[in-house]
């Protein structure tokens, strides 16, 4: 047992402790006042007196061991530990639709969009422990990545793996939208929401994204859009080298913001802009400030009372005291 683990229910009682020194003065005041002189013509006897002397002081110093132990009985010691455990009252589903189109290589962000997003995106992804989430890539088409899982190891893997190429080209918006509300729709959470990122104008795909955006409200599904890039120019790659690497050119930046604002005010949700990985970063953080996943807290305490063995042991004092003083020892006196 650890006596900083304990604390007192009744700790005024303590106060009490300060009568122990006069308790101990009046004791021994009173055994002087009542001892009388004796005259003895030699030493017979002396031994027993002493030793009875002795018993006596001993005994008294239990009594005020026994009122030290009332005391702190009074005050009632007692070990409270105390437990929590969390339950989660309102899960958030999320799907994460992410633009993979050649545009997404382009480097106004460091090193470029689309390895900015990744990384950005994991943290987002880290700080939401108690949702699903999923993955859903797009360019000229669309498919599922990831569904929605709450193995946060396997959706941070699959996200590692996503690189340009492997989809036609282009920037299919609608489709990227309409494949995420197909993974949500037949979710049971209480909040179910898309992020919607996209770097450039609707311009592939056979589904219409204001389309796409209908039913997401029909199933009760929130988008939040961002649109990436700057505002002006930046280095978009335009050719293949021969070695398989990227020319850069620098090129107009075109997001289609009203058509991305359009989507986010249908379903409830809200648009944003990132023209740098300071701006992308904050806009991910807003989200997850806005999404919250309600989180309830039970905390059980349990208490061990203490002062029942001290009171045990006081009275057994009390009565070992008046035993011995009231038969073995007034044989003596």
């Amino acid at each position: 047992m650890n006596w900083k683990d304990i604390t007192w229910a009744e700790p005024q009682w303590l106060w009490l402790g300060l009568i122990l020194p006069l308790a101990m003065w009046w004791m021994w005041w009173s055994r002087h006042k009542t001892k009388a002189p004796l005259l003895i013509s030699g030493h017979q006897g002396l031994p027993v007196s002493r030793w009875v002397s002795g018993v006596s002081i001993a005994l008294n110093a239990l009594r005020i061991g026994a009122l030290a132990a009332m005391i702190l009985a009074m005050a009632r010691p007692q070990i409270v530990s105390t437990q929590t455990k969390t339950k989660t009252t309102r899960g958030i589903d999320i799907v994460m639709s992410i633009d993979v189109s050649s545009s997404m290589l382009a480097k106004d962000l460091k090193p470029n969009r689309l390895t900015a997003l990744k990384k950005i995106a994991a943290t987002f992804i880290e700080s939401r422990p108690n949702d699903r989430i999923g993955l859903v890539v797009y360019a000229g088409e669309s498919y599922t990545k990831t569904p929605i899982t709450s193995d946060k190891g396997l959706v941070l893997r699959a996200l590692d793996e996503i690189q340009y190429g492997g989809l036609n080209d282009g920037t299919a918006i609608g489709m990227g939208l309409a494949t995420s509300v197909n993974r949500l729709k037949e979710s049971k959470a209480q909040s179910k929401v898309v992020i919607l990122l996209t770097d450039g104008v609707n311009n592939s795909g056979f589904i219409e994204p204001l389309t796409a955006a209908e039913l997401a409200v029909e199933y009760g599904i929130k988008t939040y859009t961002i649109g990436v890039g700057t505002n002006g120019n930046a280095q978009f790659p335009v050719a293949i080298n021969p070695d398989g690497s990227f020319q850069y050119a620098l090129q107009q930046v075109e997001i289609d913001e009203k058509l991305m604002k359009r989507i986010a005010e249908k379903t409830g949700g809200q648009y944003f802009r990132a023209q740098d990985n300071q701006e992308l970063e904050a806009i991910y953080n807003e989200i997850n400030q806005l999404e919250k996943t309600e989180i309830e807290e039970f905390k059980f305490t349990t208490t061990q009372e203490l002062y029942r063995p001290l009171v045990f042991w006081a009275l057994f004092i009390w009565v070992l005291y008046w035993l011995v003083q009231h038969t073995w020892l007034k044989s003596f006196v």
